[in-house]
């Protein structure tokens, strides 16, 4: 497994931009996709976007297309969450999470970071 520490979110008004980090530290060379996730209060986790490690293969929630962006910086071992024109509907807590080579799920998680969008 690795460890993830996300940073960078906060209270942003409608229309308004956020970058999210998330650092991976320990077993970084056995990962397979990293992603980011979003639970907001009252509803079940959902994915957000991911990004395949070695090609910078990506995808996203049909909800987030064309307005955020997933890259990564390998020599950094850093993923980011570009959020552009964000929404009300896109607060939430926001969570980093990293699926290994061998395996078919994510079950390394950060603690997450919190992002408000106001109207």
């Amino acid at each position: 497994q690795v460890q993830l520490v996300e940073s960078g979110g906060g209270l942003v008004q409608a229309g308004g931009s956020l970058r999210l980090s998330c650092a991976a530290s320990g077993r970084t060379s056995s990962i397979l996709n990293m992603a980011w996730f979003r639970q907001a209060p009252g509803k079940e986790r959902e994915f957000v976007a991911t990004i395949t490690w070695s090609v910078s293969r990506t995808s996203y929630a049909d909800s987030v297309k064309g307005r955020f962006t997933i890259s990564r910086d390998n020599a950094k071992n850093t993923v980011f969450l570009q959020m552009n024109s964000l929404k009300p509907e896109d607060t939430a807590v926001y969570y980093c999470a990293a699926a290994m080579v061998g395996t078919a799920e994510y079950n390394s998680w950060g603690q997450g970071t919190q992002v408000t969008v106001s109207s």
